[in-house]
């Protein structure tokens, strides 16, 4: 679920980049992108805690440490695109 998730976002996010560049309103898409991400981490987490309930410890060991510095990368990457277009705007307006 969660690479459907995350695709969805990235796909919204470039919809959302596109919309900018083309003059159309990208408020929505911005909306949508910055939403799934959020999905995205959450659904991680629900993996994890699965991990924990049914005590996968060599799951847990293996796989966490790398998801986590990506999720941390991939979200502050997702934010700053998703509002690159707002802070283009108050650049152009001063």
């Amino acid at each position: 679920m969660f690479i459907i998730f995350g695709v969805i976002a990235i796909i919204a996010t470039f919809i959302n980049l596109y919309m900018y560049r083309a003059g159309k309103d990208y408020k929505l898409a911005m909306a949508v992108g910055l939403s799934f991400t959020a999905l995205t981490i959450c659904t991680e987490y629900s993996l994890v805690s699965r991990w924990v309930k049914i005590e996968d410890w060599s799951a847990l060991g293996d796989v966490v440490p790398g998801m986590e510095r990506a999720l941390w990368f991939l979200t502050i990457v997702s934010i700053l695109l998703n509002i690159a277009p707002i802070l283009f705007e108050l650049k152009g307006k001063k």
